[in-house]
């Protein structure tokens, strides 16, 4: 069959491979697929006596990986996929099923009972299909199937059998064997799709996705859009966990079934036909540089080079670069050097660099000026709506010099602040919050910046029409207040936080109705709290330690009625704490508080009695997370 029409279908559509396994990307890539690569987190340790076929276990396993990724991708900040592919490929013989082996002497159990025998090799394949409906709940449907091909190898003498596991290659193999590689020396035939040995039925695959974009659906199945299976839709916000004794099989609305039976080859390939090239071909690549290789290399280079790119825009930002070229645009290095009193060579260094990570970009090759990107624009300049400069600056001058002193941070358990500043101090926080005016001003210039970013995301995570007056505690300069406001007009704000804090920020004006947020100076670990029906904690919790947090959601808790609301918004980690990465970096500064995932974090208000009602993943810089007090 021609495979392009088919993967052509899958063009403008996110999909996402649930696997790292370099054979299933060299197959899909070499078939033109273009994907994400998102491995699957799922541990494959589901009972295998529970299955009453080997092919089940592969399959179920599939699914699994598949639905894990599905589940994850939206909690960490990224987009939902539209296509999620899971597999998982086994070798069975005399009824066992044979995965990768733990070490060189299960390698030697597998392959010596595979010596001189026919076997199985099975792969389970899962196509998790995600539909996003307005009201941003999700329709996903599974389609899964499996194939079946017939392997013999020859009768292996010991001494091939320990060269061959002392090669290394069947460590990370199925069935302990590559039979692209090396292990192609151990096969005596192949009855079936050989690419299924290699850990990916490519065939059967396109056979589904033509049936799912091209077969015309059943008028009376009910189904929306094209044929992807005739089971019901399930319509929740993140896929549950299927189990053997609960999952259902997907049936095609063409008809077919998604385990179609397998159709064998009638004649036998042995090894020195132009299947034999085909090893030699596929060996020889994956000895080779291959494609992923070179985007891990890529990656990790970023990563080498990522503080490099952060100083260049602090620096940029701090020199005034962006602001000069909106007043002035089209400017050359040396009148960009000129106007802020720099060299033209380190200008010069500078404005290339900015260009290379799209900050600013450039008219006339032969002599180059410079103007903003749209993205500088946006974020960059002082009087952008969502300007980050005050941001920048703090982590410039604050952050940027704690994490020079990191390696001491990891050994100690503990912040650097006398290292960085030559200052002693209990909490980093509080430290910066009574220094000099001119400390205690930048620091409200960052927490300004970022609310003005984050807010309006955080204040239209849930419907508040229930709440008229909330409470924004540690709220700083307002800013996250206002756009409390302007999403609820019927609400009012009161900003309670530090004297210091309070009356410094005249300094900022937040673009609101100022009859509706109001400031009261105050100690939110000892003084009385305003009354309210909705608290709000923004990027409060994860500076405190546990019993200072424990004390401040007590003492919420003690001016609460049943039905007032906490609104919490933090980064929320993974439940596995594997990301996002913006969360774990900043517990790297080793302040006395820690970062948490939105479950900890409902754990930890449920024994205040706040009861989770809903948990958003704004997509911004700040989660939010609604409880209600019972």
């Amino acid at each position: 069959m021609v495979m392009n029409p088919v993967i052509s279908k899958l063009a403008g559509k996110l999909v996402v491979l649930a696997s790292s396994s370099p054979r299933r990307l060299e197959i899909l890539r070499n078939a033109g697929m273009r994907f994400e690569v998102v491995p699957s987190c799922f541990k494959e340790t589901l009972d295998k006596r529970l299955f009453k076929a080997p092919q089940e276990y592969a399959v179920e396993t599939a699914k699994q990986k598949a639905l894990e990724v599905t589940r994850r991708m939206p909690c960490n900040h990224r987009k939902m996929p539209d296509i999620v592919i899971g597999a998982d490929t086994i070798v069975t013989v005399d009824g066992m099923i044979l995965e990768k082996p733990r070490d060189k002497q299960d390698a030697y159990r597998m392959l010596s009972s595979l010596s001189g025998k026919e076997h199985s090799v099975f792969t389970g394949v899962a196509i998790v299909l995600c539909h996003e409906n307005e009201n941003e709940e999700v329709d996903y449907q599974i389609v899964d199937f499996y194939e079946e091909t017939k392997v013999k190898f020859a009768d292996l003498s010991e001494d091939m059998l320990w060269e061959y596991i002392d090669s290394g290659e069947p460590m990370d193999k199925a069935g302990g064997y590559g039979i692209q590689a090396l292990g192609g020396m151990l096969v005596e035939y192949v009855h079936g799709d050989f690419l299924n040995v290699v850990g990916f039925p490519l065939n059967h695959f396109c056979k589904q996705l033509d049936i799912i974009y091209n077969c015309p659906p059943s008028s009376s199945d009910g189904q929306h859009g094209s044929c992807h299976g005739d089971a019901a839709p399930c319509s929740v916000s993140t896929p549950p966990p299927l189990t053997p004794s609960a999952t259902h099989t997907a049936q095609t609305a063409c008809g077919e079934s998604g385990h179609a039976e397998v159709r064998h080859s009638e004649e036998t390939l042995p090894l020195t036909t132009s299947r034999g090239q085909l090893i030699n071909e596929i060996h020889q690549r994956e000895c080779e540089d291959s494609e992923e290789a070179r985007e891990d290399l890529q990656r990790i280079i970023q990563l080498i080079d990522g503080f490099k790119a952060s100083k260049a825009l602090f620096t940029a930002s701090s020199l005034g670069i962006f602001d000069l070229l909106q007043r002035k645009p089209a400017l050359d290095a040396a009148q960009v050097a000129h106007e802020l009193k720099t060299s033209i060579k380190g200008m010069q260094c500078l404005l290339e660099a900015c260009v290379s990570l799209n900050l600013l970009k450039t008219q006339n090759c032969e002599a180059p000026v410079y103007e903003n990107t749209d993205l500088a624009k946006r974020f960059l300049l002082s009087d952008a709506r969502w300007s980050l400069l005050g941001h920048i600056a703090h982590y410039n001058d604050t952050v940027w010099p704690l994490f020079h002193h990191l390696d001491s941070a990891v050994k100690e358990g503990n912040h650097q602040h006398h290292k960085a500043f030559g200052k002693k101090c209990g909490v980093l926080f509080q430290d910066t919050i009574y220094s000099s005016e001119e400390i205690q001003l930048k620091f409200m210039k960052a927490m300004h910046s970022l609310a003005k970013v984050s807010g309006r995301a955080v204040a239209t995570a849930f419907d508040l029409s229930a709440f008229k007056t909330a409470c924004d505690l540690g709220g700083c300069t307002g800013a996250m207040a206002s756009e409390f406001t302007k999403a609820h007009p019927e609400m009012c704000v009161t900003v309670f936080d530090l004297p210091s804090v309070v009356e410094m920020s005249q300094h900022f004006h937040p673009p609101c109705a100022e009859d509706r947020v109001t400031f009261v100076s105050g100690d939110f670990f000892k003084d009385d709290l305003p009354k309210a029906d909705l608290y709000i904690l923004a990027r409060i919790l994860h500076d405190w330690s546990d019993e200072k947090v424990h004390i401040l959601l007590g003492r919420i808790a003690d001016v609460c009625t049943p039905g007032c609301g906490l609104l919490l918004s933090e980064i929320f980690l993974n439940e596995n704490r594997t990301g996002p990465s913006r969360g774990l970096l900043q517990a790297l500064s080793m302040s006395e508080g820690r970062q948490r995932s939105a479950g900890e974090y409902g754990l930890l208000l449920k024994s205040h009695a706040f009861i989770t009602t809903g948990i958003k993943q704004t997509d911004n810089l700040l989660d939010a997370m609604l409880c209600v007090k019972v």
